[in-house]
């Protein structure tokens, strides 16, 4: 085959718009971290200590990595994706247990002059597993095993992450929560999860006191509309609240050191569900029962929030979210980020031309706050065309997940796009200060080797999948 028949087989039924954008983000993204390291001090311009060489040269060798991509044959990530499962799971239990910590977070391998974030290519081998499990024959999203193993399947990495102390990359799994309500997922099972999410927020806001009375009142409110028993419903509050008044005076009298009203309040209420179920079983209120599971598992939680902010996370975490809920004005990060992508006007300060960035006011501006150096030398303007790149490289990866013929492919492609969409919400969310800083990477954007290649191999896979299909290839197996 000549040269350019070989290029041509190489690229055949690949998404060309898909590639462009990738190569348009490769790029802005060398602009940025090169403005964002320039030294103008510095002899020589092209020593390999400069951080906007080294990811010169992991974006060719990324870029090298692709094109090895769209050589193989796609029926090796069907094959092969259990396997990388499992070699991910080692590595990230090899990285807890020798790995180099960084910021806190021991989720880091040194090869010989490189450093390397397993973590990074594990999304990789984590997407592969969930497309493969759920591409399965005998899998249905609607039955209660099949769920509980796919959680194992997220959770499992979840977990040693966590104890990484690199909570960041771990919350980054929570992204396929989108593609399983695609794929039929029951809405209703993220109720509670947003539910306990919402309640460990606000216990930082209110006492624990008035935030179990806030959830008695929600609880006697929804079952009143339910089941249209408001007498019932409201002679059970108010037997409550009495109740615990009487266990508290009683209590705080005959104890030495007194005794606290929460938890007589969370006594008599734990004791009250008791006669709640008896009334339910009854009167055969079935959907008392699912109200009274989750009521139960709420105050459950509120004790262990506490414990949770305190004894689990690390003080910097504590820091951030703090900050975040407004609890602490300490935040010089995202003060600086902030002051940085507003100073950038409409049009911005021009390139190499940010002062914010130029006199290093703002901390990490080469990795999780890139988008400042973009905010404030291309202003909204540039600002807008970075995230419309990364917005239309997520819409063609969704879009090549509806052009599949298979559900390997299909979830795949939408674990990908959920990815990026998650890692671009969080990144430009803590920068401009929406979201808790927790150090995630903008995809293709951020320096770090390990990100870009991942992210590199993670969309060439999809681009992979996507050209057999546009080829009209043979299939290799698994539900349609």
């Amino acid at each position: 085959m000549t040269g350019s028949n070989r290029t041509v087989s190489v690229f055949a039924g690949v998404d060309r718009v898909a590639v462009l954008l990738y190569v348009l983000l490769s790029l802005v993204g060398m602009a940025a971290v090169v403005s964002a390291s320039w030294d103008e001090t510095s002899e020589n311009v092209f020593s390999f200590s400069h951080i906007y060489v080294k990811q010169a040269v992991w974006m060719f060798a990324a870029w090298v990595v692709g094109l090895v991509v769209l050589l193989l044959d796609r029926s090796i990530w069907h094959k092969f994706a259990y396997y990388a499962y499992g070699l991910g799971i080692i590595v990230l239990l090899a990285t807890l247990l020798v790995g180099d910590k960084v910021n806190g977070a021991k989720a880091w391998l040194h090869f010989g002059g490189f450093r390397v974030q397993p973590m990074e290519f594990a999304k990789i081998a984590i997407a592969l597993a969930v497309a493969r499990f759920m591409s399965e024959y005998s899998f249905s999203i609607s039955r209660a095993g099949d769920l509980f193993r796919l959680a194992a399947i997220i959770l499992v990495p979840f977990g040693i992450v966590i104890l990484q102390n690199d909570t960041g990359s771990g919350i980054v799994l929570g992204s396929f929560l989108f593609v399983l309500f695609r794929e039929g997922l029951n809405k209703w099972i993220c109720i509670p999860i947003i539910f306990i999410a919402t309640l460990f927020i606000v216990s930082f806001l209110i006492s624990p006191t008035t935030l179990l009375l806030a959830l008695i009142t929600v609880f006697t409110l929804s079952e009143g509309m339910m089941n249209r028993r408001w007498r019932d419903c409201i002679r059970y509050a108010a037997a409550l609240l009495l109740s615990s008044i009487v266990l508290y005076l009683v209590l705080d009298a005959l104890l030495p050191g007194g005794f606290d009203y929460y938890k007589s309040l969370l006594i008599a209420t734990l004791l009250s569900l008791f006669v709640v179920l008896w009334y339910a079983y009854r009167n055969n209120l079935r959907n008392i029962y699912v109200s009274v599971a989750i009521f139960f598992l709420s105050m459950m939680f509120l004790p262990t929030s506490d414990f949770i902010f305190s004894s689990v996370l690390q003080p910097h975490q504590q820091k951030r979210i703090l900050n975040f809920l407004g609890l602490l004005d300490d935040n010089y990060n995202v003060n600086q980020s902030k002051i940085a992508i507003g100073s950038g006007g409409f049009f911005g300060k021009g390139y190499l031309e940010g002062t914010q960035i130029r006199y290093n006011f703002v901390p990490e501006k080469h990795t999780d706050f890139i988008f400042c150096t973009v905010g404030e030398e291309t202003g909204f303007v540039g600002s807008i065309v970075v995230l419309s790149l990364l917005c239309m490289l997520i819409l063609r990866l969704m879009r090549m997940g509806d052009r599949q013929q298979e559900t390997f492919g299909r979830v795949y492609c939408y674990c990908v796009a959920a990815i990026i969409l998650f890692h671009t919400f969080v990144n430009v969310g803590m920068t401009i200060g929406i979201v808790p800083v927790m150090g995630i990477p903008l995809p293709f954007v951020s320096y770090g080797g390990s990100s870009f290649m991942a992210f590199t191999i993670m969309v060439f896979i999809a681009f992979s999948l996507d050209a057999s299909t546009r080829k009209g290839l043979p299939t290799y197996g698994g539900r349609a």
